[in-house]
């Protein structure tokens, strides 16, 4: 399984960007795909997750700074996941990375190393 993440770019502060990330194929029946940044200088964090079966039960789970901010969201059929950033600010600039964990079934995760498939990245730069 492929991931492809797009929808990067430059903005300035308080504007929005739309990253999407699209999978090859689907991982499992239960799947988990999300978001992770990287920003210079600092360690990769979790930013966001959502987990659906059989295309239902859709459940988003957020990183602290990304709540009220941040939406992801997921269209199964294409299994393809979208995060729509808003009110963006010079912190959030990272590269960041789509992922997913090929073999899921239940929970929420919010550790790399429990995602075994990412992205290449794409970079998010917010400056004036």
């Amino acid at each position: 399984v492929q991931l492809q993440a797009s929808g990067g770019g430059v903005v300035q502060p308080g504007e929005s960007l739309r990253l999407s990330c699209s999978a090859s194929e689907r991982t499992s029946r239960n799947v988990l795909m999300g978001w992770f940044r990287r920003a210079p200088g600092k360690e990769r964090e979790f930013v966001a997750g959502i987990t659906w079966t059989d295309g239902f039960q859709y459940y988003a789970y957020y990183q602290e700074s990304a709540k009220g901010r941040f939406t992801i969201s997921a269209d199964s059929a294409k299994n393809t996941v979208h995060l729509q950033m808003n009110s963006l600010k010079p912190e959030d600039t990272a590269v960041y990375y789509c992922v997913a964990k090929s073999t899921y079934y239940r929970g929420t995760y919010y550790e790399a190393f429990h995602f075994d498939l990412w992205g290449q990245g794409t970079q998010v730069t917010v400056s004036s």
